[in-house]
């Protein structure tokens, strides 16, 4: 995706840089695949506000994204990539043989027509295949990392994010994180190929609207005479 500079036809659009997302599914999201969210206003679970300031904004519908890639040996078909509210990543819409359709984090180089799978016994290493740690090359670009078998993906979610399978010992994967961090794994656990879309969500400059809030928080901190 690249980036959309606008004219500075006003304070606040002097310095708005966004990420043009003209290719994304511009429709509804698929009916069987959202539920409510509800705004949390701040508070817990007693009620009482714990983190203050929040509130309002756009009413949202919550995506279900498939963490688990469990439909093994089935390929599938990328649908239409869209826009989530609730992530910084894209996601892709993709209908099995058999006709589900499902949710996955959309990776870069995905395109509308591709097929993608998941699979025990190991896959081609192209970007939306699912597979375990332990039948991946070595030095593989992954995303949507699981921490324990069966439990879901939690590492290498958001923008941008990727990890690089650098080994394997004892039953576990080594995996090098985007900040230079290194981890063990069990090799059971499921990975995805490629790393995740919207890699310039980085790059965007919100404009007048950060500069207040910058601006804001620096005259917090004054110190007075």
């Amino acid at each position: 995706m690249a980036l959309k500079h606008y004219k500075p036809t006003s304070p606040g659009r002097r310095a708005l840089v966004l990420v043009d997302r003209a290719a994304l599914w511009k429709g509804r999201p698929e009916k069987t695949l959202v539920e409510g969210l509800n705004k949390k206003g701040g508070r817990n679970n007693h009620g009482r506000i714990t983190m203050r300031r929040r509130g309002g904004g756009a009413k949202r519908l919550y995506r279900m994204v498939d963490f688990k890639r469990r439909k093994y040996d089935m390929s599938a078909e990328v649908v239409r990539i869209e826009y989530d509210p609730n992530r910084t990543a894209f996601i892709a819409l993709i209908q099995y043989e058999d006709g589900e359709k499902s949710y996955i984090i959309a990776p870069q180089r995905l395109s509308v027509g591709d097929k993608v799978i998941s699979s025990l016994k190991g896959a081609d290493v192209k970007p939306g295949n699912c597979m375990p740690l332990r039948t991946m090359p070595v030095g593989t670009i992954i995303h949507n990392v699981e921490m324990k078998p069966e439990k879901g993906a939690q590492i290498a979610r958001s923008a941008g994010a990727y990890c690089q399978l650098v080994g394997r010992d004892g039953g576990h994967a080594q995996l090098r994180l985007k900040s230079g961090e290194m981890r063990l794994v069990p090799d059971a656990c499921m990975a995805t190929v490629g790393a995740v879309s919207n890699q310039d969500h980085m790059n965007e400059n919100l404009g007048k609207l950060a500069v207040s809030a910058g601006l804001a928080n620096a005259q917090a901190f004054v110190v007075l005479p």
